[in-house]
Formats: C-alpha cells, structure tokens, sequence
C-alpha cells in the first residue's frame, strides 16, 4: 500500500498552506471566538473555491467525488492554520446524506440552508451544490457520542443520528463554551425536531460518516500538530538563557525530538486510513471495520502527537504560553478539543483491540 502523496496532492496542500497563510486565520478564530462568523465565513468560501468541501461531495452534486486522500491533505492544512467552524462535520455529513440518498430513504429531500431559522425542505440538488461551493455550514451530531453539535448557532444546517433515525433537531438553548474558545457547542435534542430518514441504512451510513469525521479530525490534529513543533522550534532558536539559545539544550532537544517522532509516526497512519476508506474497504456495519479500525489507531496517534506538541510548546514557551493574547494559544486548546472529538483515545483503543485478527 503506498502511503506517500503524489506531486499533485503536494502541491494541493502547498497551495492551500499559501492561500490559508494569506487569510489572517487567526483574527478570523478570534472574531469566530466572539460570535463574529464574517472572517470566518470570509475563510470559508475560499476553501469552497479552491474546491475543498468539493472532495466530499459527489460529482453530479458539483463535487469532485468522496476523496479521502485528498481530504486529509486539505485537514491538514486546515488544522495547520487554525481554521474556525465545523470542517469535519460538513463533509461528514455530505457522506451521511449522499449515502442515504443513494438508498432512497431520504425521497431526495433536505432540509433548506437557511441562515438563523428553518425553512421547508428543498432536493439534495439544491443542498449538496452549496455544500461544495463553501456556501454552506453543516452541524452534524452522533447522538451515542453526547448530545452536543458544534458550532449549530452558526452553521446553515443541524443533522443529527441517533440509533438508525436521522433528525433534523431542535434547538437546544444556548452554545456551551468549549476549551478551543472557536469550537462552540450546542446541545442537540430530538424535541420538537423533524425525522428525516429511519431504518437500518441510516446505521450503515452514520457509522461511514463516523469513520470519515474521525479521520479529518485526525488530519486536523496533525496539522495542529505541526504547526505547534514548527513554532516551539523557532521559539527555542531565538529564546536565550546563559547567553544561549535554549535550543541548544539537551532536555530541550530530547522533549522536541520526541513531538517530532509522534507526527510521524502518525503521518502515515492517517494517510494509509485515508487510501484505505478510499479503497472502499469500510463496509458500513456496527461492528470493526478493515478502514474502520485503520481510521481509530490513525486518530488516536494523531491526537495524543499533536497533545504532546501542545504541552511541550505550552512549557518550552513559558509564562508566554499560558497568554491568550499569544497566536500560539488558539492551537494548544484546539489540539486539546480535536484529541477528544470524535472518539476519545480510550474509545478509538477500545476500537481497535476490538477489531478481529488479521486473516480472520
């Protein structure tokens, strides 16, 4: 199995990476922070140009088809920039619908993007196109996993699945504060909001969508990851003490060496998970998949690399590092908040000791 990108999808993250850079993104995560979603949405729409969210949408919808590989190289790049709103649950929820529109439990039909109320429900024509465009915000919500969206306040679209019934909820009162200040969430209740799909291919389809939103989580935290170690190096290059540079120490050296070893380690696992759920090796059921257990080890390795840059940027930039005015502090809560998101290490290890041995 081949875990390297090609020369195209390099420079699609290149590319990303530059156009991202350009864009502010940390006044638009501090303006998200303070409920000021024009930045963001600003941010939003030029992913949808350079055809991001198209990746997961399907190409008679004005996508580019579900492309996972492609995905992470995009997450990736998203969390290395810090970009506010609900990423992985917009695509997750493209996978969602698109696979159950494809059973025909749906009739065709999805709620209308509306912003700030609901309007009656228009074709997936109509919503998908938006989607891949970056014109529209989905909240997404796996009821089993807690009773929280995020970022629902702001997002066109809620979704959310409990057992084998997909719902359009209601609202649940006001966004609950995070610890990444930019990841708001809302709880979610089925009171008072409308079923849109039931049966056993909402199952089959939520656990898809799970595995997607578990692995461009773990993009994300990569990311986040990355560019923790990329600004704690340069930090310790400049910082000195007894008229050195505290890089030049051996505890210092050691405690980065050890950041850098987790990411990649972690790198491929993410991307083997991506070519995997590429592969179609996933099957949809409720019990361990192939891709499934792939796309656990891949975020649990993800997320506890990008934890460790975290604490060892938090320390090795000092007093500096408990700041909020310090940029460097949108992705330390960020990295804390992706490493439980969509499965928590205990679940995504629960995952995969589960999984049956190879060859079985």
């Amino acid at each position: 199995m081949r875990f390297l990108l090609d020369d195209e999808q390099r420079e699609f993250g290149r590319t990303l990476g530059r156009m991202l850079a350009a864009a502010d993104t940390p006044a638009a995560v501090r303006a998200w922070g303070a409920e000021d979603r024009g930045p963001g949405r600003a941010v939003w729409r030029r992913l949808g140009e350079a055809g991001v969210f198209g990746l997961a949408v399907p190409e008679k919808y004005g996508g580019s088809g579900f492309l996972p590989v492609e995905l992470v190289v995009a997450y990736v790049e998203a969390g290395r920039h810090a970009v506010p709103g609900p990423l992985v649950e917009t695509a997750a929820a493209a996978v969602l619908l698109d696979r159950l529109g494809d059973a025909g439990l749906t009739g065709g039909r999805l709620p209308a993007v509306a912003a700030g109320d609901w309007l009656p429900a228009v074709t997936a024509e109509d919503w998908l196109p938006a989607v891949a465009t970056g014109d529209a915000m989905v909240s997404y919500a796996d009821l089993a996993r807690g009773p929280y969206a995020l970022d629902a306040e702001a997002a066109d679209a809620t979704f959310a699945v409990r057992g084998d019934t997909l719902w359009r909820p209601g609202r649940g009162g006001a966004a609950q504060p995070s610890v990444d200040p930019a990841r708001l969430l809302s709880r979610c209740t089925v009171d008072g909001g409308d079923v849109l799909a039931s049966g056993p291919a909402v199952r089959d389809a939520a656990v898809y969508a799970a595995d997607t939103a578990r692995l461009l989580t773990g993009a994300q935290a990569l990311g986040v990851g990355r560019r923790l170690l990329d600004d704690t190096v340069a930090y310790v290059g400049q910082r000195t003490q007894f008229g050195v540079a505290i890089g030049s120490f051996q505890a210092v050296k050691h405690r980065l060496a050890d950041v850098l070893v987790a990411l990649e380690f972690a790198g491929p696992l993410v991307l083997g998970a991506a070519v995997e759920l590429a592969g179609g090796t996933a099957d949809g059921g409720e019990g361990p998949t192939r891709a499934g257990t792939g796309i656990a080890m891949a975020k649990v390795a993800a997320g506890e690399a990008a934890y460790a840059a975290a604490r060892a940027a938090l320390q090795l930039h000092g007093a500096l590092g408990y700041t909020d005015e310090l940029d460097l502090s949108l992705w330390i809560r960020k990295a804390r908040a992706l490493r439980g998101a969509w499965g928590t290490p205990a679940e995504c290890r629960a995952r995969v000791l589960a999984s049956p041995a190879p060859g079985r």
